[in-house]
């Protein structure tokens, strides 16, 4: 047994040092710089809560919240429903499965970068794929980054992107369930639509918590859509722009650490929030 306990440690071992380098370590030096007023890497003052204190005050945080907010309410309806839809598609028919889970998975291995600089192309103005369909069918050219449709330009591709994982997740999820609770189903009367609600989504409640604990907490770091398609303009300022802006073009570490904190907290929260209210009687198999 002992021995056994130290061949476990040594393959945790890898695992534990990547964690404590690249999560733990960054989220504690954070956590210090919070209560330092610093201008660049070494002019540094303590000022105790008063980088907290400005949170309270800070009219574009709190924009940034609500733009985040408003994002993760299009990631959880949008993705989070569609990869659902798609799996329930795909698992009820019996050719090709291999194929639609390579189409919907293919989007998550390409950069994230890359499919905003794509977005870009397709919401320019002038020369973008979008007006451009809308010139050919006569109709009047839109503005697709203005203020009013900024937020929702960007969600597109945040959506898309992440589609596929969770896609994947549920497939996977639903491949679980035994082929003898739809034979009973079947026997009822149960089909269609009514076997997705009354079978399926019961039965795979808790990865669906699981997936929409994943999205928000994904929404919380979303940054490279946003900095690419909109540089946080026009009404599309979330709270990893705000962070980067004020962290690193600002040069203000202090008050852009005290920033990540407020992420991590409020993310938590709406995690634990969801899962509370998401919480009901299991089915198990």
């Amino acid at each position: 047994m002992k021995g056994d306990r130290k061949y476990i440690l040594i393959f945790l071992f890898p695992m534990a040092a990547f964690m404590s380098i690249f999560l733990y370590y960054p989220f504690f030096k954070s956590l210090y710089l919070s209560f330092f007023r610093t201008k660049g890497f070494f002019d540094k003052k303590f000022i105790g809560w008063d980088n907290y204190e400005r949170l309270i005050s800070d009219n574009l945080l709190g924009a940034s919240t609500l733009h985040t907010l408003e994002l993760m309410l299009y990631v959880v309806v949008f993705q989070v429903g569609i990869a659902l839809l798609l799996a329930v598609m795909v698992d009820n028919i019996s050719k090709f499965q291999g194929f639609f889970r390579t189409v919907f998975f293919f989007p998550v291995v390409i950069s994230g970068t890359a499919i905003s600089l794509l977005f870009v192309l397709f919401y320019n103005y002038n020369f973008g794929l979008l007006n451009g369909i809308l010139a050919n069918l006569g109709l009047e050219k839109v503005l697709w980054l203005s203020e009013s449709n900024a937020l929702k330009a960007v969600a597109v591709p945040t959506v898309w992107h992440y589609v596929g994982f969770y896609f994947v997740l549920f497939l996977t999820a639903m491949a679980k369930i035994p082929g003898d609770y739809y034979e009973a189903a079947k026997l009822e009367g149960i089909k269609g639509f009514q076997k997705m609600t009354k079978l399926t989504i019961p039965l795979i409640m808790s990865d669906i918590k699981v997936v929409i604990t994943l999205a928000i907490t994904g929404t919380m770091k979303v940054f490279e859509f946003v900095w690419v398609v909109s540089r946080g303009q026009n009404g599309t300022e979330v709270l990893g722009t705000y962070m980067y802006k004020k962290a690193l073009v600002d040069q203000n570490f202090g008050y852009g650490s005290t920033i990540a904190i407020y992420m991590v907290v409020l993310g938590v929260i709406l995690a634990l929030l969801a899962n509370r209210l998401l919480k009901s009687e299991e089915i198990t198999y």
